[in-house]
């Protein structure tokens, strides 16, 4: 009888450890839930965060449509600049020849043309002799042999006239540096 008994006391000790056991993995399971709170929290972040990437996507998309528009008539611009080169140089030609009445209704129209080109947003580059070289706003087209030591590394003549279109470059300045 006194085995009976201690088998008894063994599954008895045995069905306390699973007991108590089972209990904690209980309590680890409460601790494992999240509470409402907890949720509502994760749930406003994603929220948030939700709403902030959607924002920079209607920002981000407005500023592309917004260059869109701006050099949407990039093309046509770049087209234009050959009918201002031509311009300028009907209107040099012009004023060699003395023909005083052509040479006021050539600059007539060719004031109003690059005006209207001005309004949609295409400008002149202001490059003159002496300035420095800019790689970003000017081409060079070759070089000479300086004819004074400050010209050396600086631009000594303008071929042809730079074009800007809302501060994007779409023709450099083909200029003559001094080496």
């Amino acid at each position: 009888m006194s085995e009976n008994h201690d088998k008894y006391d063994e599954n008895l000790e045995n069905q306390e450890e699973t007991n108590l056991n089972t209990e904690t993995e209980n309590a680890a399971n409460v601790t494992e839930q999240p509470s409402a709170e907890d949720l509502l929290a994760e749930e406003k972040d994603r929220y948030i965060r939700l709403y902030a990437e959607f924002e920079n996507y209607k920002k981000r998309t407005a500023k592309e449509k917004m260059e869109f528009f701006q050099f949407a008539n990039q093309d046509m611009m770049i087209s234009m600049l050959g009918v201002l080169d031509d311009f300028e140089r009907a209107i040099k030609n012009i004023s060699e020849n003395g023909d005083e009445f052509t040479l006021q209704g050539v600059e007539l129209i060719y004031q109003k043309f690059k005006s209207k080109l001005g309004e949609k947003g295409l400008k002149v580059m202001e490059v003159k002799a002496g300035d420095d070289f800019n790689v970003d706003l000017h081409e060079a087209i070759t070089q000479i042999p300086s004819p004074s030591p400050e010209l050396k590394g600086k631009i000594v003549d303008v071929i042809e006239t730079g074009y800007t279109l809302y501060d994007k470059v779409i023709r450099f300045a083909k200029v003559v540096t001094g080496n």
